[in-house]
């Protein structure tokens, strides 16, 4: 028999939380980016969930490969252009735009010949603070110019540092009051807004809009009540079973350095779900699992340190709960969000750090 931990794939989550980016941003195409394996959810995924996007956005070609062999005929983004010259008759084949942050890739598309005569689209990306990629202000119109001299069909792209924050620099405002006056007079689309800004920044959304995160109904705060508002629904729901009943006596310690002591007669549940499923190690006591209980299931503190392949649970409030019970670890019945910030963490790496070895079913 199967180990019983799961991670589910909801494609009709991904759906739902793309109509949400375009009720939030209805004069703007959507990038939907799904690098890292789709934030750790699988291409087929986030393909079958994201159909109905403009556009898909991602670092490696490999992944655009594959979207176009599984029968994409929309646009592709690479969001880091490409990494060495050779790839560029690739990039061509497979139809991608590319972003262009540096002077070698600037260098190499003038160097560039085409085999069907067409330009790539270029998404130029200027740095306006982030200070991460991209090319400064004053060096901006200057590759703008070379690019659309060699013939490229020229767009504009910057990223923002804060969206996410208030009262942080650069916030929102100035690097789109740079990236606006760097701009002024050329021709193209624009790209500014990454979830947060969606979320909370909507005069700075731009022509297209990169939602990433929030397509996955994670916060980009990584505080969960901070999108509670926007109506997301989590994508993964990472699940497994109760395997083992320990009954505790008042003083008896849990797990490995015995971090957690009963402080009266209890019982405990044992997970079948650990670090190396991608749980993360340094999860706190206390940090919520969800058990099932009838039709409405119960919020079940951790309890000690997580294992390499189990944790343990305090079951003082579901007394029904028996080896079988079903327990979801992070999904719609706990954010992930909730899961991370107990581990000193961020939801987007807990959805990354699925292991492989943690079966997958999309549905």
């Amino acid at each position: 028999m199967n180990r019983p931990i799961l991670a589910s794939i909801h494609t009709d989550a991904f759906q739902h939380n793309l109509n949400r980016v375009r009720e939030l941003a209805p004069e703007s195409k959507i990038w939907s980016v799904i690098k890292a394996r789709a934030y750790g959810h699988s291409l087929d995924a986030a393909f079958k969930g994201l159909a109905s996007t403009d556009g898909f956005a991602l670092l490696d070609i490999q992944d655009a490969s594959w979207l176009r062999d599984h029968g994409w005929k929309g646009r592709i983004l690479l969001l880091e252009g490409f990494f060495h010259e050779n790839e560029l008759a690739l990039a061509e084949s497979l139809a991608c735009d590319l972003v262009v942050h540096c002077e070698a890739q600037v260098d190499w598309l003038e160097r560039f010949k085409p085999q069907d005569h067409a330009r790539f689209n270029v998404f130029l990306k200027m740095n306006t603070g982030m200070n991460r990629l991209g090319f400064k202000p004053k060096e901006y119109r200057t590759a703008f110019h070379r690019l659309h001299a060699a013939g490229y069909r020229m767009h504009h792209m910057t990223h923002f540092a804060n969206a996410d924050q208030v009262d942080q620099s650069p916030s929102v405002g100035s690097q789109q009051e740079v990236f606006n006056e760097t701009i002024e007079g050329l021709e193209g689309a624009t790209s500014l807004a990454n979830s947060a800004a969606i979320l909370w920044h909507r005069n700075a959304l731009g022509d297209w809009v990169r939602p990433g995160i929030m397509l996955y109904g994670v916060s980009p705060t990584g505080i969960y009540a901070d999108i509670e508002h926007a109506n997301l629904h989590a994508v993964m729901h990472l699940n497994s079973e109760i395997i083992d009943i320990q009954e505790l006596k008042k003083g008896d310690r849990v797990g490995y350095g015995g971090r957690f002591e009963a402080p009266e007669d209890m019982r405990i549940g044992i997970v079948a779900c650990g670090y190396a499923d991608g749980y993360p190690r340094h999860a706190k006591d206390g940090t919520p699992v969800w058990v099932a209980n009838g039709n409405e299931g119960v919020i079940c503190p951790l309890v000690g340190k997580v294992s390499m392949d189990m944790l343990a649970i305090d079951l003082r409030k579901t007394p029904s709960a028996s080896i079988g019970s079903t327990v979801q670890l992070w999904g719609d019945k706990v954010p992930v969000d909730e899961v991370a910030q107990m581990s000193g963490t961020i939801g987007y790496e807990l959805l990354c750090a699925v292991a492989p070895r943690v079966p997958v079913a999309i549905k």
